[in-house]
């Protein structure tokens, strides 16, 4: 079966402004609320992250969940009313715990609030008890360096583009870049606003310079194809050019997005909390990668070529006649 990406292509470019516009209004919802368009983890923000767990060999310390207002109320009276609580232990075999993010931490003051949460919820597993500090020059210096990178790879990718096709090619291959960044952000800003656990760190920046590597991969096989047809049939339509390089570069850019997104869902599914987000940022854009290579990056260069076409004077020696009435 043949696809017609250049007939549907009013589809396609409306169901990606829907997605980027939803992404958008997340984005200024969480700045209103959380004072940035995503959730910053600990290596952006800095301050201290601890994880506990409830140790369930004592008697009675695990018969009931844990209360998060009982939570709330000691870091009230430790005067960090402010942190971010999260209660663990709903799915699957996983102890009831509990993770807190708060301002930094001394070893003095973490010592203390650690007794005074035992002493409300019951004693800890101290195998299971995790601290992490980030200082918050540390953490706007990695920030500030993910964006550099982000900068670069997308400055880099445009030079080469330029240089390797035209213009025109590298610059809706930026778009299509431009695109599958924005929707991953944007679905992170909604799963930061819905579910609290979501936070981007380094390892989101590290996803992000992933996901505008492999998109570009897929957008420069189509790009070569649609070079490859014009020399093969200078007469032809850009439209058919378009579609008759999609089509013929479609089962590539399928199976290998496929392969990667099996991996990919093994690490969501089973490589734990550490990877579980990093993995689900990766699958988001790998798979807008694949969409924007074959429904926007191709459809975009059709439309420009054919609006340059029409723009062009006729060749030397030619004179457009007039139907008469």
């Amino acid at each position: 079966m043949k696809l017609n990406v250049i007939k549907q292509r009013s589809l396609w470019w409306t169901v990606s402004a829907s997605i980027i516009l939803a992404g958008i209004i997340s984005m200024v919802i969480s700045t209103a609320t959380l004072g940035s368009p995503l959730r910053l983890g600990l290596d952006f923000v800095g301050g201290t992250r601890l994880q506990v767990e409830l140790d369930c060999s004592k008697p009675g310390v695990c018969d009931k969940p844990i209360d998060i207002t009982t939570v709330r109320q000691v870091m009230d009276e430790r005067g960090l009313g402010g942190s971010s609580i999260q209660i663990l232990g709903k799915q699957g075999n996983q102890k009831p715990g509990v993770t807190i993010r708060t301002k930094t931490l001394n070893e003095s003051l973490r010592t203390q609030l650690l007794t005074s949460l035992s002493e409300k919820l019951g004693a800890f597993d101290p195998k299971t008890i995790q601290i992490d500090t980030v200082g918050p020059t540390l953490g706007r210096q990695l920030f500030i360096s993910g964006m550099l990178a982000i900068i670069l790879s997308f400055a880099g990718i445009l030079i080469y583009l330029t240089f390797r096709f035209q213009f025109d090619y590298a610059f809706f291959a930026f778009i299509a870049l431009f695109h599958d960044v924005f929707i991953t952000v944007g679905i992170f800003s909604i799963l930061g606003l819905l579910l609290p656990s979501v936070e981007i760190d380094s390892l989101f920046v590290v996803a992000i310079l992933t996901i505008i590597g492999f998109s570009v991969n897929d957008t420069v096989v189509i790009y070569d194809r649609v070079r490859e047809v014009i020399k093969e049939h200078p007469d032809m339509h850009i439209d058919q050019v378009v579609d008759d390089a999609v089509n013929q570069t479609l089962s590539r850019s399928i199976n290998t997005t496929l392969t990667v997104l099996l991996t990919l869902f093994s690490i969501f599914l089973f490589g734990g909390e550490t990877l579980k987000y990093f993995a689900l940022c990766l699958i988001i854009g790998f798979t807008a990668g694949a969409y924007s290579s074959i429904f926007i990056a191709s459809t975009l260069l059709a439309w420009w070529r054919e609006r340059a076409d029409k723009s062009q004077p006729p060749p030397a020696g030619k004179t457009i006649v007039a139907d008469e009435a």
